[in-house]
């Protein structure tokens, strides 16, 4: 591996806003979420950085492809802050900036893009 780079994982809030039910999930984010800190240590001696994005929410064809009704979109949409849903292009904006020179002297970091609804709003 050459000196220098960065990667950005895509964890999603699951592991903080847990839903009856849907147990594998957030076990499996709080697991990956433990990986930044840890890998920041094995590789910050190649100048190799890891964040990680946690984004909420997103309207994505994936709604569609799991029969989310358009009420259980309204009941999702009413327990964000904003009340909408990031787009796509928010999502891979945040993971944009991670990956950039922007970012360069940040590593073993997470960004929460959720528009406020982790804070229990």
């Amino acid at each position: 591996m050459n000196d220098g780079g960065s990667t950005v994982l895509t964890l999603g809030i699951g592991s903080r806003r847990l839903t009856p039910g849907a147990t594998v999930g957030p076990a499996t984010r709080g697991a990956l979420s433990a990986m930044p800190s840890s890998l920041v240590r094995e590789l910050a001696p190649l100048r190799f950085r890891v964040n990680a994005v946690d984004p909420g929410a997103t309207g994505t064809p994936l709604l569609n492809k799991l029969g989310v009704p358009e009420s259980g979109r309204d009941a999702m949409r009413s327990k964000i802050p904003f009340e909408r849903f990031a787009s796509s292009q928010e999502a891979a904006q945040e993971v944009a900036f991670l990956a950039s020179d922007a970012a360069g002297y940040i590593t073993g970091q997470g960004i929460t893009a959720a528009a406020g609804c982790v804070l229990g709003a």
